[in-house]
């Protein structure tokens, strides 16, 4: 199953540092029964770049637990098998959870597929994103406009090899 971890770019570096992507269990997005139905689509590309969507809403909000974090969205495409990785049934369709799994087993960042990682110039609206979450989390309309904002940036895709450059860029800051 490709799980999708959310993470920071100094979560990216740890997990470069140590060689070790997550320790199970942890949470991750996949495409699951609940996000199947209410995406509404049998194309699993299309399935699969909701999970995505949904691990980089994850990510920004490990930003806002991260004040120092450079303000780029961070997800790491990994298989695992099917066994290791479970969704709750009982959470439904519950929009805060769509998608999520957890992850039982630890994870190696070698077995990592591909990086997802915001581009330099997403950085202003993904900070004011960072900063409208609570707000939009209590139900505010024109804050929560603010967090979709960031989803107008597609995250750029990178191969596991680019991944020391990544941590460097994340180094810079």
């Amino acid at each position: 199953m490709r799980v999708y971890v959310p993470l920071t770019l100094p979560g990216l570096a740890e997990a470069y540092r140590t060689g070790q992507l997550a320790k199970g269990p942890f949470l991750a997005y996949a495409v699951t029964p609940a996000l199947r139905e209410w995406y509404v689509s049998d194309d699993i590309e299309e399935l699969e770049y909701a999970a995505l969507s949904r691990a980089t809403l994850a990510s920004l909000r490990l930003l806002a637990a991260e004040p120092g974090a450079p303000r780029r969205r961070v997800v790491v495409a990994v298989d695992v098998p099917d066994k290791a990785a479970s969704a709750d049934p009982g959470r439904g369709l519950d929009p805060g959870t769509l998608g999520e799994v957890r992850v039982d087993a630890d994870v190696a960042l070698a077995k990592a597929a591909a990086v997802h990682v915001d581009a330099a110039d997403a950085e202003e609206d993904v900070t004011a994103a960072v900063e409208a979450l609570p707000a939009a989390d209590a139900g505010d309309d024109d804050a929560q406009f603010v967090v979709d904002g960031a989803e107008d940036h597609e995250l750029l895709w990178y191969a596991t090899q680019e991944i020391p450059n990544l941590v460097d860029v994340g180094a810079a800051g």
